[in-house]
């Protein structure tokens, strides 16, 4: 199984049968709970946040009831315990990449993965960081004035935000890969150049649900040796990743995000190639990440303990363990059939509504996991209100990605965004609840 890019055809086929999905949502027990005085609870949100399953719940729970304690400290056998679950979630997590253990570094979130990159290079340039470090990694970790980082115009801040500060604090410059009307990425070559240092770029956008090629990014960047960062926090939940960490993907970092991918909040995965972890100084210091510490210095412990200072989170390790498990266990290629029909039953049904403006690919099969839209005359927060009062959650604002809304002349927009248990009926239910918006606010057209 490889990734889809948008050129590929759509799954067909392996959709979730009605029962297989009635079953799935059984194990999510937060869907069963009703809203807004009694309303059936329709979750619109996994784009911000996804529910999480029975089993992602109980790995945690049990995880504090019976193995307890700090990770890779003590020699008792509750530590044993501890440290035994973590290194095996940590395995489980690098199976759900097709990668290796030593390839997978615990963050926070995807936040942090992608500040631990941009940190540990603007560090590659204090006096000593490098030593040993093989010269050809050195200078591709340097950056200084002259040096590009290459981003899109599409990202969410966090894949935007640390790249900015890295340049501010090495004096490199950043610059973008445009987007077009209909939210596909422009030519990568216009902004990538012989000075490009890093190109940093979603694979999936968590605004219009592009799905982006990814292939003409790579090749731009390893045309001028330039590091390849995926943030994958929105793809990882509905498609097979696995072709991006293979050898000879051309990407050279990957990071996504626990609570998008049915896991808990509070754990994050940065994966990187090990020759890569191996050469980058550490972002946080302390303990764990240690080899040897006297007074007059410290040298640290190899990747990927080099990256985890402290006392990881050990539970929400293991939570995510079971999360990347149920999702396998599904088969990541249904999983993303499903969201392939939900996404076509969605867009079919706001085309029938020429009041409504959706953001993007007109195509389902370029896209994944979300839809943003307008509403002619009324303002996103004002169509949430209306959608929310009858249970259905959706998202308003510019999700975290101010510059995309800029570049399409919206404020703000409305998201509606799927996990693996949303249904068809609950789409009904939305574009039900979207016409009152019509109502509501004299709507015409």
């Amino acid at each position: 199984m490889t990734t889809r890019w948008p050129t590929d055809p759509a799954p067909t086929g392996l959709q979730l049968s009605r029962e297989e999905l009635a079953a799935v949502r059984a194990d999510f027990p937060l869907l069963a709970r009703t809203v807004r005085d009694g309303r059936p609870l329709v979750y619109l949100d996994s784009g911000a946040t996804a529910q999480k399953p029975s089993v992602v719940l109980d790995a945690e729970r049990e995880f504090y009831e019976r193995h307890n304690a700090a990770v890779h400290r003590g020699a008792h056998q509750l530590a044993e315990e501890a440290t035994e679950a973590f290194e095996g979630a940590r395995e489980t997590v690098a199976r759900f990449l097709g990668a290796s253990p030593g390839e997978v570094v615990f963050t926070k979130n995807g936040t942090e993965g992608l500040n631990l990159l941009a940190y540990s290079f603007s560090n590659a340039n204090a006096p000593g960081a490098l030593d040993g470090v093989d010269a050809r990694w050195a200078d591709r970790l340097r950056l200084g004035p002259g040096d590009e980082v290459v981003v899109t115009e599409m990202e969410h801040h966090a894949n935007l935000v640390p790249w900015q500060e890295l340049c501010r604090r090495t004096g490199a410059t950043l610059r973008w890969i445009g987007i077009t009307d209909d939210g596909y990425l422009t030519d990568p070559a216009e902004a990538v150049g012989e000075r490009t240092k890093v190109v940093a770029v979603t694979q999936v956008s968590n605004v219009l649900g592009t799905l982006n090629d990814l292939r003409p990014v790579i090749a731009a960047a390893q045309a001028v040796g330039a590091l390849v960062v995926v943030d994958a926090c929105q793809s990882a939940p509905h498609l097979d990743i696995t072709d991006l960490t293979a050898a000879g993907s051309g990407v050279d970092a990957l990071v996504f995000t626990g609570h998008k991918t049915l896991g808990p909040s509070g754990v994050g995965v940065l994966w990187a190639r090990r020759a890569l972890l191996e050469a980058m100084p550490p972002f946080l210091t302390g303990g764990s990440m240690i080899e040897i510490v006297r007074m007059e210095g410290s040298t640290w412990a190899p990747p990927p303990q080099k990256f985890e200072a402290g006392v990881p989170m050990a539970a929400q390790a293991v939570g995510l363990a079971a999360a990347v498990d149920y999702l396998m266990e599904l088969g990541l290629d249904r999983v993303h059939a499903h969201d392939q029909a939900l996404m076509r039953h969605t867009l079919q049904g706001l085309a029938q509504r020429p009041w409504v403006r959706v953001l993007g690919p007109a195509d389902p099969a370029d896209r994944v996991g979300a839809v943003s839209f307008t509403v002619d005359g009324v303002h996103p927060h004002d169509v949430g209100q209306v959608l929310d009062d009858d249970g259905v959650a959706v998202r308003t604002g510019h999700h975290c990605a101010w510059p995309l809304h800029r570049r399409l002349g919206v404020p703000a927009t409305t998201r509606v965004s799927f996990g693996v248990y949303t249904t068809t009926e609950e789409i009904d239910v939305f574009l039900a609840a979207l016409d009152k918006v019509r109502a509501v606010f004299g709507v015409t057209g």
